[in-house]
């Protein structure tokens, strides 16, 4: 498991998907597309953000005001949405306009709403990415297809794959699947 799967499992299950829906007039599956393709792109951004020591410092900062360990559907439910536009801003710097209009063309969407569900859904991934960066492994609801590192290394050496050597395929990427984001956070934490 990483943490892609984690972040994607939680905000497009039903529950979730029909929190957003029912705050922005979208369908469950509309909701869910933009999701699917929206959450790999954020984690990329954020795993860009930080590379550097000044930006891992920072998103460590972030993280450590969206700590909820709600269900993700009730995260939804009551996000700051004004909150939220601002933690994508953070993400996407100068990029949001364009990751917009590609978001928009590849699902139809307007920007207006592309917009409205990033910033609903903004402070709960910042809340998944904490607590996957902060959780020790027993404290992890078990998943069949994480193991816990011999290494000790808890949950973040789950969500690494730590040891593990697979084929580069897209959801091994460490930047695509999270791991050179908690990798840089933890990193940052020393």
């Amino acid at each position: 498991m990483n943490l892609l799967q984690l972040l994607l499992g939680a905000m497009t299950s039903q529950s979730s998907t029909g929190s957003v829906s029912g705050k922005t007039g979208l369908s469950n599956k509309q909701v869910q597309q933009l999701m699917m393709l929206a959450i790999p792109l954020l984690l990329k951004y954020m795993t860009k953000n930080a590379s550097s020591g000044n930006g891992a410092q920072s998103l460590l900062g972030a993280l450590s005001q969206h700590t909820s360990k709600r269900d993700m559907d009730k995260q939804l439910d009551d996000a700051d949405e004004e909150d939220g536009g601002k933690i994508i801003h953070h993400i996407l710097g100068s990029n949001q306009g364009k990751v917009t209009q590609d978001l928009s063309a590849q699902t139809g969407l307007t920007a207006d709403q592309i917009n409205k569900v990033l910033a609903i859904m903004a402070p709960a991934l910042m809340s998944g990415v904490s607590n996957a960066a902060s959780q020790p492994a027993e404290a992890a609801p078990a998943k069949p297809a994480a193991s816990a590192p011999a290494s000790g290394a808890g949950l973040l050496g789950s969500l690494f794959g730590l040891g593990k050597k697979d084929n580069a395929v897209e959801n091994d990427d460490p930047d695509f699947n999270g791991t050179a984001l908690l990798q840089a956070l933890l990193g940052a934490k020393k």
